[in-house]
């Protein structure tokens, strides 16, 4: 069962040790560039390496604890070895299981941060007070990993829902662990609007995108057109008195992005330029795997961002997510922000999809 693992560990811990070496070279540390590229990929192969030192450790602890249970122990040695190799067989599947998300391949972009876009759908302003929700759930979780968080637009409801909200996640590996959050995220619940008391159901989209510098997407000004308004707030009423707002049309692509949330019209353009460049990098990208992503198409889902991913019902306190068959009765914690299993199931999901190859036809 550990064979497989550590198959896949053997030639990360021959690199990691390759890059050791390289990084105590005179020659290596003499070109700062080189040093520079061969730290980072001995940084980004640490944590596996370590913990795949913990899991032969604890491989190696289980082997002789298994060896004293088929010796001559009797009487209270024989039942402290078999407490302990209980314990230790359920601390060996956690750590495995860590094991296994950090040798999943990374994407050149996973180690980037995101721009999020939360969207409200259908439903009215149910719809709207779900996407404030997921706002909070995102919003507590990326607390919790130490991630900071930077609002570029509201458009807000005057009871506390969200139209629309567009922020960006600084951190180490953010898109990585927020991409396959993208998709319509159903809510099934009694509203608070809703005076007779029936179930509703109501969908919220969340799109996730790298966070592109500009050397990743150079944008043309001439291709720019760019209008400033004044900032509105719920119900539209004005909530500044100068043009603070911008809204930004990249041409060529239709792409269309608005800040309002600044006082500072420069601010705002320059929140509305870093959106836009999201966007097209995502484009670009989506473009260039579009046939690919055709080919090979799983149950994990295609990422595109109208695919039904996971419904919330309150009544039943149960979030399912439909790409993997994963149902948890612990809604109450998720919306609050404990939603780090359920990325987790994702992604080992989307590595088994991979492993496994296109579906048959």
């Amino acid at each position: 069962m550990s064979s497989d693992v550590l198959n896949l560990l053997k030639p990360i811990e021959k690199r990691f040790a390759e890059l050791t070496d390289l990084l105590s070279d005179p020659a290596v540390i003499s070109d700062n560039q080189r040093f520079r590229e061969l730290s980072k990929e001995h940084s980004d192969l640490t944590d596996a390496v370590e913990k795949g030192a913990e899991y032969r450790r604890l491989l190696k602890q289980i082997a002789d604890n298994h060896e004293m249970l088929e010796s001559s122990l009797d009487g209270e040695l024989l039942e402290m070895a078999r407490a302990e190799s209980e314990e230790l067989e359920g601390v060996i599947e956690k750590v495995r299981s860590e094991l296994e998300l950090l040798l999943i391949p990374k994407d050149p972009d996973d180690e980037k941060g995101a721009i999020v876009e939360i969207r409200a759908g259908t439903g009215g302003e149910e719809a709207a007070l779900f996407a404030a929700d997921l706002y909070r759930m995102y919003s507590h979780y990326i607390e919790d990993k130490g991630w900071k968080t930077e609002v570029m637009n509201t458009n807000a409801t005057g009871i506390g829902g969200i139209k629309e909200i567009i922020f960006a996640v600084e951190g180490k590996g953010v898109f990585g662990e927020l991409k396959l959050e993208s998709g319509v995220h159903r809510v099934q619940r009694v509203p608070q609007t809703e005076a007779s008391g029936r179930l509703h159901t109501s969908a919220a989209s969340v799109a996730v995108f790298p966070e592109a510098e500009e050397v990743d997407i150079r944008i043309d000004p001439n291709e720019l057109k760019i209008d400033v308004f004044r900032s509105s707030g719920p119900g539209g009423q004005s909530v500044n008195t100068t043009d603070s707002a911008v809204r930004i049309t990249h041409i060529p692509t239709g792409t269309v992005v608005t800040c309002q949330d600044e006082k500072s019209q420069l601010k705002n353009k320059n929140k509305a330029l870093k959106v836009l460049r999201a966007r097209l990098l995502d484009h670009a990208i989506r473009e260039q795997q579009d046939s690919l992503a055709r080919q090979r198409k799983t149950q994990v889902g295609s990422g595109d961002r109208s695919e039904k991913i996971r419904t919330y019902n309150f009544p039943q306190n149960r979030v399912t997510d439909h790409r993997f068959g994963l149902t948890i009765y612990d809604l109450e914690n998720i919306i609050n922000g404990d939603v780090g299993g359920l990325i987790r199931e994702a992604k080992r999901a989307a590595y088994q999809a991979k492993l496994d190859g296109p579906p048959s036809t």
